[in-house]
C-alpha cells in the first residue's frame, strides 16, 4: 500500500492540534513486523484474512453474555437486515464488553497498514441470524461511497465468531478475489460458489470494503451471533453518528485508542474539530460541567 502518512512540514504537525492532543495511531500494543506482513500478503490478495481464536473462552462468554442480554426480540425490517435475523446497534453505548475486538491490537496493526492515520470507527453491531434465515444477498460493504471501481477501499471489517461459524449457521460468505473487480456483479457461478468462512468462536475475518461478501444461510437449529466492527478512512463519513448515540460520560469510559476512532480526533488539517478546537476538549469540558 501506499505511505499515507502526513508530512514532517504540514502545518498540522506543529498546530495546537498535535502539540496539546498529540494522535494515539499506531500506539497500540505492537505486532511482529513479520506476522503483519504475511497477513496483509493474504489480505491484499483474497481480500480477507481469518485471524483464528483471537480472544480466549472467558472474553468470548462474556462478550455473548452482555450481546444477548441487549438483544431486542424484534428480527429485520428487511430482506437485507435479515427477517429472521436479530440486530444490536450502538453497541458502545450499551455495553463495553466488546471494546477489545475494536482495538485489537492485531486488527488495528493491519488497518494501520492499508488505511489512512486516524481511521474511524464507522459502526460496531451484533448480528443474530436465526434458524431458517437465507443468505443475505452478496454486497461489498463501502458501496455507498459512490466512486467508481476498480478502486483502494474506502474502509475494511471484522467479523467475530461469537458462535462457531460453521457451513450450516450462517458463516459469512465471501468471493476471494472480488476486492480487485471494477464495477461488475457476480455472475451467478460466482454467487454459488461463495466461500463459507468456518472458523471457531473467538476467531475473526477481516476483509477490506471492496470484497463482495453476505451472511450465510442458517440451516441449523441454533441461532448464529456474530460481532462486527466496521472501520472507514479518516475523511469519510461513518455510518453510524456517535457523537449522538454514545453519551460523553461512556465515551470516557473508553480507551483513547476507542475515543479516537468514534472521532473524538482530528484528520489533517481540521477535519472533526469542535468550535475550532480538537473535539477531546468537548470531553474534559463537558467532565468538568457534569455534561453527559
Amino acid at each position: 500500500m501506499t505511505d499515507k502518512t502526513l508530512p514532517e512540514q504540514h502545518d498540522f504537525m506543529s498546530s495546537g492540534y498535535a502539540r496539546t492532543y498529540p494522535s494515539t495511531a499506531g500506539t497500540q500494543e505492537p505486532v511482529p513486523a513479520q506476522r503483519l506482513d504475511s497477513l496483509l500478503e493474504d489480505l491484499l490478495r483474497d481480500g480477507f484474512v481469518v485471524l483464528e481464536r483471537l480472544f480466549d473462552e472467558q472474553q468470548v462468554t462474556r462478550m455473548r453474555e452482555e450481546l444477548l442480554a441487549q438483544l431486542s426480540p424484534y428480527t429485520g425490517r428487511n430482506a437485507f437486515e435479515g427477517l429472521r435475523t436479530q440486530r444490536l446497534y450502538a453497541v458502545i453505548a450499551k455495553t463495553l464488553a466488546c471494546n477489545p475486538l475494536v482495538e485489537h491490537p492485531l486488527v488495528l496493526g493491519l488497518l494501520d497498514r492499508i488505511l489512512a492515520p486516524n481511521y474511524l470507527l464507522s459502526q460496531l453491531q451484533a448480528i443474530n441470524i436465526l434458524p431458517g434465515e437465507v443468505a443475505q444477498s452478496l454486497h461489498y460493504d463501502d458501496a455507498f461511497y459512490p466512486m467508481a471501481r476498480p478502486r483502494p477501499p474506502y474502509g475494511a471489517a471484522t467479523v467475530m465468531a461469537i458462535d462457531d461459524f460453521t457451513e450450516q449457521n450462517g458463516a459469512t460468505l465471501v468471493i476471494p478475489g472480488s476486492h480487485l473487480w471494477d464495477a461488475r456483479l457476480p455472475t451467478a457461478a460466482e454467487r454459488a460458489a461463495a466461500r463459507p468462512v468456518v472458523m471457531p468462536r473467538g476467531s475473526l475475518v477481516l476483509f477490506l470494503g471492496t470484497l463482495w461478501h453476505g451472511g450465510g444461510a442458517n440451516r441449523s437449529t441454533a441461532p448464529r451471533l456474530a460481532l462486527t466492527a466496521q472501520y472507514c478512512e479518516p475523511w469519510a463519513r461513518q455510518q453510524e453518528n456517535f457523537s449522538l448515540s454514545i453519551p460523553r460520560h461512556t465515551v470516557r469510559q473508553c480507551s483513547e485508542h476507542i475515543q479516537r476512532l468514534l472521532g473524538y480526533s482530528i484528520h489533517a488539517p481540521f477535519m472533526g474539530m469542535v468550535n475550532g478546537m480538537h473535539p477531546k476538549r468537548v470531553l474534559e469540558e463537558s467532565s468538568e460541567q457534569g455534561i453527559d
